[in-house]
């Protein structure tokens, strides 16, 4: 039996390991298509604050760890089309690979907005190994540098640099920060304690051109560059860029960071006859509309019973999850996902805030929300009938895991919605009086 994984991350790894544990004698390969060896992107903010080097961010560290499971590694390569009938895959080298189970765990890439000037020298995605090098390279204690996009990918790089000493404009085209994961509130408290670690933060703005320097008119660097005979080499051999906001502003910018959200990769399965929406579609096994092909990841779409829907939800422990779960059933072993997490927490320049479930409400549901400003605090809950479908929270670190446990655990609160309606920082006791007893032990041990 050969096993096909295509993506070398989290998902990729965990999977591959996971059928050598189960099926021992199976050739199992993995394709990456960059060169570097499998990496967490969870850990370029470290790496770009200097917590860790490359190596540190690499998911196994032990020398010949994929060669001992005799699992292939093989980088540089990206699959450029699926062959449902023949079960084998082209590869962007012109290879052909046979396979008998496929697992897509391709992953996801940034979304690059159309904007004029995007793709010139000096501004950069933070999603590679490669983009943590020019971003190395650029953002130096002084350097002018803008980020668009003040997501949760956004917040997570901001801090890192804010750490490195730049001066950083951050530009959300979102009525708030992280407006995916939290509500007006919520959102205008980050924004406000940013604001107060020097951060300057624009609202309700987008990009609308980044310019620089003509070749007839360089800028200083871009002089000086050619007096020495560096050309176009340097990577912002123009000097500063000029970015122009749809507010009117124009702001200057040694590095311009594009953060503004990511999207499945997914086009190489187009006309494969496998069945994507959003991401490509599976069923509770992780298994496609096609027999024997499962997907994972950031590039899947499965099923999530807060919401009802079929959801990519783009974090590493779904990822971990799922990838366990195809694994299992691409082994043989009959395996089922219980749902999809939808779960964010963020620590943005120390502010540590939460989302979980359906944090937006639900049509007729009730809602309670908690403010203490001067403390930094809000607690939001939202409620369907007796259950407690999603939360936002902000500052309030002791209720993440009680939270987490009543959303997903979809507890009947009986009464003790009204209670929870009447001070939401009841939770705890919330959980303890409706929760079983050995889901609050699963939700200590979790926490």
């Amino acid at each position: 039996m050969k096993h096909v994984i295509l993506g070398a991350g989290p998902a990729g790894v965990i999977a591959a390991e996971t059928l050598r544990k189960h099926a021992p004698n199976d050739d199992i390969l993995v394709i990456g298509d960059e060169p570097e060896a499998p990496y967490s992107r969870m850990a370029i903010p470290y790496l770009l604050i200097g917590k860790v080097g490359e190596e540190g961010t690499h998911l196994r560290h032990t020398a010949g760890h994929f060669e001992r499971l005799r699992i292939e590694v093989r980088r540089g390569v990206r699959a450029t089309t699926v062959d449902v009938g023949r079960r084998e895959i082209l590869l962007s080298d012109g290879h052909r690979v046979p396979f008998d189970k496929l697992l897509i765990a391709t992953g996801s890439s940034p979304a690059t907005p159309p904007i004029p000037g995007i793709h010139g020298p000096g501004v950069h995605t933070c999603w590679t190994l490669a983009d943590a090098r020019n971003i190395q390279a650029l953002a130096k204690p002084g350097a002018k540098v803008l980020q668009m996009g003040a997501g949760f990918i956004g917040c997570i790089i901001m801090e890192a640099l804010q750490q490195r000493g730049v001066e950083l404009s951050v530009v959300e085209m979102g009525d708030r920060m992280v407006p995916r994961m939290m509500g007006p509130t919520a959102g205008g408290m980050i924004r406000r304690w940013c604001e107060t670690k020097g951060v300057k933060v624009y609202t309700g703005a987008r990009v609308e051109a980044i310019e620089r320097g003509t070749a007839a008119e360089p800028g200083l660097l871009g002089k000086i560059a050619q007096m020495v005979g560096l050309g176009q080499q340097a990577d912002n051999p123009s000097g500063p860029m000029r970015v122009k906001l749809s507010t009117g502003q124009s702001l200057e910018a040694d590095l311009v960071i594009s953060a503004t959200g990511v999207r499945p990769n997914i086009g190489f399965l187009e006309n494969s006859g496998i069945r994507c929406l959003v991401g490509v579609l599976t069923d509770e096994h992780l298994q496609t509309n096609v027999e024997g092909i499962y997907a994972a990841g950031d590039c899947a779409e499965a099923f999530d019973k807060v919401s009802g829907k079929t959801i990519v939800s783009a974090i590493q422990p779904n990822a971990a999850e799922q990838a366990r779960v195809a694994a299992l059933n691409m082994a043989g072993q009959k395996a089922e996902l219980k749902g999809v997490t939808q779960i964010n927490v963020l620590d943005t320049l120390g502010m540590i805030s939460s989302s979980f479930g359906k944090w937006d409400g639900v049509p007729g549901g009730r809602q309670v929300e908690l403010i203490d400003e001067a403390e930094g605090k809000l607690l939001s809950l939202q409620f369907d009938h007796e259950k407690l479908v999603g939360c936002n929270s902000v500052g309030w670190i002791q209720h993440v895991g009680v939270m987490r446990g009543l959303v997903e655990g979809e507890v009947k609160l009986g009464p003790w919605r009204e209670k929870l309606i009447a001070d939401p920082t009841l939770l705890m006791e919330a959980y303890l009086a409706c929760a079983q007893q050995g889901d609050v032990h699963a939700l200590v041990k979790a926490a």
